[in-house]
């Protein structure tokens, strides 16, 4: 591999690695009601397991409330019990053909709890930059052993991935610290 395909890969692979912390916390609760609590729950309908969104429209009516929508009526049933057991944590109220979600505010427990695990999504991705750090580096080392890189030019392959591991673990970072604020303070 050359200078530019190493460095291509490591960003992106960092790059994916923040955009699933993204997603992990984005499914968080905080105190207030956002459609991206319900954005990881696959409910089990038509013989397979479909993503929430792609079945039902998914809307915040109240600052406290979430009510989905389902485009078959049929599917009711399943995406209350898709709710019930996954890990939201939230009892949905079936009204028809709406199911309303309340979202109860937070104890001063469970906020702790919370920016715990946020901690933790930001460790899991924190380590998964640095694996990408560490195959990046070994790539520039093959490639200066089979002479396609230059001592001088794997030198400067590995400071440049540094500093894009530097860039993705301060965004993640930062964005976990933003979490944070936002689970203790609403």
């Amino acid at each position: 591999m050359d200078q530019d395909d190493i460095l291509l890969d490591c960003e992106e692979r960092m790059e994916k690695a923040a955009a699933n912390f993204r997603c992990q916390i984005k499914g968080l609760r905080t105190g207030r009601a956002t459609p991206g609590l319900v954005d990881n729950i696959r409910v089990e309908v038509y013989g397979s397991e479909t993503p929430l969104k792609q079945i039902a429209q998914v809307s915040v009516p109240e600052p406290q409330q979430i009510m989905i929508r389902p485009y078959d009526q049929a599917n009711v049933a399943a995406i209350g019990k898709a709710i019930q057991s996954s890990d939201v944590g939230l009892a949905p109220k079936i009204d028809g053909r709406v199911i309303r979600l309340n979202i109860p505010p937070l104890s001063t427990d469970r906020r702790k709890q919370l920016v715990a695990r946020v901690k933790e999504f930001a460790e899991e991705a924190r380590v998964a930059i640095r694996n990408v750090r560490r195959d990046a580096n070994k790539h520039a080392d093959t490639s200066q052993k089979d002479k396609i890189l230059t001592e001088d030019l794997c030198d400067a392959t590995k400071e440049e991935i540094q500093s894009l591991t530097k860039k993705f673990e301060g965004s993640v970072n930062d964005e976990a610290a933003a979490k944070e604020k936002q689970v203790m303070e609403e």
